[in-house]
C-alpha cells in the first residue's frame, strides 16, 4: 500500500507489517503530515529499500514492522542476511532520521546490533542480550495509564505535562543509560502485571504460568543517536484507538518532523 502527497516538501518512508495491524486507521495517522510526501511500504519489500541509496531520497523513516520474528519456526532465530545488515548500518552511518514505533522493538531478535540501534529489545522467546540471558518479554493489552513528559524536546513539544491513554505496554530490557528519556508511564512494570509472550506464541494467550521477568523500565519514549542518525522510539501505537488519540498523533507527528529536521541531523552527527 502506498499513499503519496507529491506536493509536500519532505519525504517519509513508513515500513510496516510483521505483526497484525489495521492498515487504513494506521495510514490515517499520517494524513495530517501535510508537509511530507509519505509512502507506506510493507515488509519484506521495505527491507530492500534500507540502503545508503535511500539517503537523499527520503528525509526520515518510520518503522512499524517486525522482520526477523517467525512464529512458525520454533525456537530457531531468524538472522538477517549479512548484505542487509551491512546496507542498513551503512545507511545509519550516512545519516537517516528513524522513528521506531511499538512492536518494531521486537524486530531482528537474532541480530544484537538492532537492539543497540533502537535502545532495547522485546523478546518473543527467551534470548541473550548484552551477555545476559533474558526470559521472554511481557505484554499487556488495553492498559489505561498516565504518560508523563520528562524532557522539554521537539518530540514532546505542545504535549500536556501528563495525559492518559489506553494502549498495549511491554515489559522488556531497555538500555536506559544509552537513551535520552522523553516519556514515562505510571503503570507498574512488574511481571505480575503482564503476560508471557512465549506462552502467547504457543497458543496460551493472557497467561503467565511459570513465567518470571525482572522489573522493567517505565520509559515509553526516548531519543538516541546511532551513527549519524537521530533515533526516536515510541512504545505506544497498538490499535486504531491509539492511532486516533490526539496526543499520540501529535507525538508521532512531532517525532517525524524532528527526525527529518536539520537540527536532529546536526545533533546526531555530534557523536558520529
Amino acid at each position: 500500500m502506498s499513499i503519496i502527497n507529491y506536493s509536500a516538501a519532505k519525504r517519509l518512508l513508513v515500513a510496516a507489517r510483521g505483526h497484525p495491524y489495521e492498515r487504513d486507521p494506521f495510514a490515517a495517522l499520517f494524513e495530517d503530515l501535510d508537509d511530507f510526501a509519505w509512502s507506506l511500504v510493507e515488509q519484506p519489500l521495505a527491507a530492500d529499500l534500507l540502503t545508503p541509496a535511500l539517503k537523499g531520497r527520503v528525509d526520515a523513516c518510520v518503522f512499524y514492522d517486525m522482520p526477523g520474528v517467525d512464529f512458525t519456526a520454533g525456537a530457531a532465530p531468524v538472522i538477517p542476511e549479512t548484505e542487509f545488515q551491512a546496507a542498513f548500518l551503512a545507511l545509519l552511518e550516512a545519516g537517516i532520521g528513524c522513528v521506531f514505533m511499538h512492536h518494531s522493538i521486537a524486530a531482528w531478535p537474532a541480530w544484537e546490533e538492532y537492539a543497540e540501534i533502537v535502545g532495547g529489545r522485546f523478546h518473543y522467546r527467551p534470548g541473550r542480550l548484552r551477555g545476559q540471558d533474558w526470559p521472554d518479554s511481557g505484554y499487556r493489552h488495553q492498559v489505561d495509564h498516565e504518560i508523563s513528559v520528562l524532557s522539554d524536546h521537539p518530540v514532546t513539544a505542545g504535549l500536556p505535562a501528563r495525559f492518559r491513554m489506553t494502549d498495549e505496554l511491554y515489559l522488556y530490557p531497555v538500555f536506559e543509560d544509552d537513551v535520552i528519556p522523553l516519556l514515562s508511564s505510571d503503570y507498574e512494570f512488574v511481571d505480575g502485571n503482564f503476560y508471557s509472550a512465549s506462552l502467547a506464541v504457543a497458543g496460551e494467550m493472557y497467561s503467565r504460568k511459570g513465567w518470571r521477568h525482572p522489573p522493567g523500565s517505565s520509559l515509553v519514549g526516548w531519543v538516541k543517536r546511532y551513527g549519524a542518525s537521530p533515533i526516536v522510539y515510541i512504545q505506544g501505537g497498538d490499535d486504531p484507538a491509539a492511532y486516533a488519540h490526539p496526543q499520540f498523533r501529535q507525538l508521532v507527528h512531532n517525532a517525524v518532523r524532528w527526525a527529518a529536521s536539520p537540527e536532529a541531523y546536526a545533533w546526531a552527527q555530534q557523536s558520529a
